[in-house]
């Protein structure tokens, strides 16, 4: 079964297509990286998959998550999880972290008056904790961490509904080099089994060694589908940028700079 499947997505805004005809098709358990220039249109490609936003309504547009096209929006929320920078307005709250998690099952931010929460979701919330290493951390403030920390709750917040698909735009925005590493390290733990990974980054350094296909894009469409091999090339990077790029891999891990 596919994890999810995009045929012919156009998005316009502002009289300016940010998407142009971009397809794409993800088997279960594949890990993949979407890079680009700014303004490439990657973060509204991930926003179409996980259903934020919704392309024009062309006869040719089909959209499907693990084989089906229709669902219900809490039921999909279950199975596909986002971290993205809309999510930042997370940072200032004064909800505890174990809340911020916590209340990912509940697909809200913390809890009101209205919301039940079982022991059974606390404990689930305080182990997802200890997977990014925060577990000390589960009674602070989110506006007390730091960016780092901070990521780390949100990306424990969208483990916590062990979703089947993962999504990550530019997770690590913000963090210094040891803070980007140390998110890598720990987005790692979440790639095992048949979970699929698809997360936009501008750091080659932040492409994990498990994800081998990558996906470039420019000017709203996919300019590029291929393996790290074929793609994370000095010239083909060179041409996606506009600009020299040089590339370096050491470990599994490349780096781009120019």
């Amino acid at each position: 079964m596919e994890a999810f499947a995009i045929e012919n997505a156009y998005v316009r805004r502002d009289g300016r297509y940010i998407l142009s005809g971009v397809s794409i098709r993800a088997g279960k358990g594949e890990h993949i990286a979407i890079i680009g220039p700014n303004g490439a249109g990657k973060s509204t490609l991930i926003d179409v998959i996980a259903r934020r936003t919704y392309p024009l309504a062309l006869d040719s547009y089909r959209s499907s998550v693990l084989g089906q096209e229709r669902w219900m929006i809490q039921d999909l929320k279950k199975k596909m999880s986002l971290v993205s920078p809309s999510q930042d307005t997370f940072f200032q709250t004064t909800y505890p972290a174990r809340e911020i998690v916590a209340s990912g099952l509940h697909s809200s931010l913390g809890f009101d008056f209205h919301h039940i929460v079982r022991d059974e979701e606390w404990q689930k919330a305080d182990e997802e904790l200890r997977k990014v290493g925060l577990e000390r951390l589960g009674d602070r403030a989110m506006n007390t961490l730091s960016t780092g920390e901070k990521r780390r709750v949100l990306l424990a917040r969208a483990a916590i509904t062990d979703p089947e698909i993962l999504l990550l735009d530019e997770a690590s925005s913000g963090l210094d080099f040891p803070s980007r590493a140390d998110l890598r390290d720990t987005i790692a733990a979440y790639t095992t089994g048949n979970r699929t990974l698809v997360m936009v980054t501008h750091e080659l350094s932040e492409i994990l060694p498990s994800i081998n296909r990558i996906i470039l894009m420019k000017d709203g469409q996919i300019a590029m589908d291929g393996t790290k091999e074929e793609t994370l090339r000095e010239d083909i990077l060179s041409d996606l940028y506009g600009r020299k790029v040089l590339v370096a891999c050491r470990d599994g891990i490349y780096t781009a700079f120019s």
